[in-house]
């Protein structure tokens, strides 16, 4: 029996045997739900979490089996959302995630669910406790739905193919790419398969899955929300956060996920800059009196004319909105400060997780994971790269660290926040990724860089993705906001101000 079958027989049977039946009548409207909708739900009455989270299992087994987007369902979901239930009909308090089904990248741990980065590797490893911020969701009331498809080890920005779940597709032309490595949370929440998402993000992975899936996604500054208990790439540069359908969605998951974590030192940087809340930045008219930047050191590099147009747009969409654009921005040096930022930290960052968590005899070392094997020649390729790749890519000698002591991460932050102060710019603005999402048969072929891997993950700057348009194909497009560390307040007022004021975001056809 293949995996799919396996799993959809799993669905089957917790939806007949694992639940009464739910208490409303009507079916409930799933596609493009919200957060405040359901919650608004849940106090009149018109449907529990039980009866939420049955019709999304059933919405699972109706849609998964062509875009392959999930690898493990939680079978504890419906005894989850009972005592949800429970708790509400007792306390009629709903908590900020009450009853919320939520996706979860496959490289973030998760109890008594497998947690496999999709290698052969992890195949049957089974945390014995969650990660940092799934215990900060779960008590905020979310329910984990089910694990999601990933670029194996996260090695991917241009598609989603692993050992354990095969590959991804893009629920808005199955013949392409969702984009990489969280392809798999981009491709369920784009098809209404849960109500959000978690992806990581090294250099691409929230962002460019979210842009081609026609989501919002949040790379948030880099010592905001800790990665403890999740398997890294290059720790120095992870990060991990919400992949939802609107900015408010996004912003009520990014919320609950802040704080300090004495497991993730990085976010002792974070105390004292997080306001109390976020979601007060929610603001329809937040793109009035703003100054908003085009680096067009980046739009304007080797730009697919379909998606140029749409840019252009959205500048002028901007524009109307109320914010005024200064274009170009110019950042002195830009290309050489750019030049030598990535350290091969994979060795080094994925043996520590292997003796912190795995705790295997018979896994331990990068040639462990090599040993055990993988079906994807993409991925094999990589491991056997980081045998011997070590320390700082390119002809510099500067000390890989994190982006609060690395001279030339620094270096590359100043550089782009001065001008930004100089300016008076509240955020630059650029396409998330300049190309159409690759077809999955010549996904290297056709992939020609993205924007993401180039500031963001080296300087620690947070940058949101938020639908663009459609381009040609069906393929969705998303327009990217940078902002200074620590300043997702800025960046929330003015990603909600563009989303309300566009609507942008597509459903996938039903035809998939």
């Amino acid at each position: 029996m293949t995996r799919k079958l396996i799993l959809l027989f799993i669905i089957a049977i917790i939806c007949f045997v694992g639940c009464q039946k739910p208490s409303q009548t009507q079916p409930i409207h799933l596609e493009e739900l919200t957060i405040a909708e359901i919650h608004k739900a849940y106090k009149n009455g018109t449907y529990n979490s039980e009866a939420l989270v049955t019709a999304f299992l059933k919405n699972i087994n109706s849609l998964d089996s062509k875009i392959n987007a999930l690898t493990t369902i939680n079978n504890d979901a419906i005894i989850q959302a009972k005592a949800l239930d429970k708790e509400y009909k007792k306390t009629g308090v709903l908590r900020p995630l009450h009853g919320i089904p939520i996706i979860v990248k496959d490289n973030i741990n998760t109890i008594d669910l497998p947690t496999t980065a999709g290698s052969f590797a992890l195949k049957d490893f089974i945390p014995t406790e969650n990660a940092f911020v799934i215990k900060k969701l779960i008590d905020a009331g979310a329910i984990i739905l089910a694990k999601s498809n990933m670029a194996e080890w996260a090695f991917s920005a241009m598609h989603t193919e692993s050992s354990t779940g095969g590959t991804t597709h893009n629920p808005y032309n199955l013949n392409h790419v969702p984009a990489g490595s969280s392809g798999g949370t981009a491709a369920a929440i784009a098809s209404n398969i849960g109500i959000v998402g978690l992806g990581t993000d090294t250099g691409n992975s929230i962002r460019g899955p979210s842009s081609h899936c026609s989501l919002v996604g949040f790379r948030t500054t880099l010592g905001l929300i800790s990665r403890e208990g999740i398997a890294p790439l290059f720790l120095r540069n992870d990060v991990v956060g919400p992949m939802c359908r609107t900015v408010e969605d996004a912003t009520r998951v990014m919320q609950i996920m802040v704080g300090y974590d004495t497991d993730d030192p990085i976010t002792k940087n974070s105390e004292g800059k997080t306001p109390n809340s976020y979601t007060q930045f929610l603001d329809e008219n937040g793109l009035v009196g703003s100054r908003i930047g085009v680096l067009r050191e980046l739009s304007d590099n080797n730009i697919d004319t379909d998606i140029k147009d749409l840019f252009e747009k959205a500048l002028l969409d901007l524009n109307v909105l109320g914010a005024e654009i200064i274009d170009p921005v110019v950042v002195p040096d830009f290309s050489s400060l750019a030049q030598n930022q990535w350290c091969a930290k994979f060795r080094e960052d994925i043996e520590t997780y292997l003796a912190t968590y795995v705790k295997r005899d018979t896994m331990k070392t990068l040639e462990d994971i090599i040993r055990v094997g993988t079906t994807s020649k993409f991925s094999n390729s990589r491991l056997n790269q980081y045998t011997t790749a070590d320390g700082r890519w390119g002809n510099s000698d500067a000390e890989c660290s994190d982006a609060y002591h690395d001279e030339r991460r620094v270096a590359f932050r100043e550089a782009i926040e001065n001008v930004m102060d100089s300016l008076k710019l509240d955020a630059i603005v650029y396409p998330t990724w300049n190309n159409k999402p690759a077809r999955i048969d010549n996904f290297e072929e056709e992939y020609k860089g993205d924007n993401n891997q180039i500031i963001a993950p080296h300087t620690g700057q947070p940058a949101f993705t938020v639908p663009m348009g459609m381009s040609p194909g069906n393929l969705p497009v998303g327009i990217q906001f940078l902002g200074r560390m620590y300043d997702e307040p800025t960046l929330i007022k003015l990603a909600y101000s563009y989303e309300q004021g566009t609507k942008h975001r597509a459903v996938p056809p039903k035809t998939y």
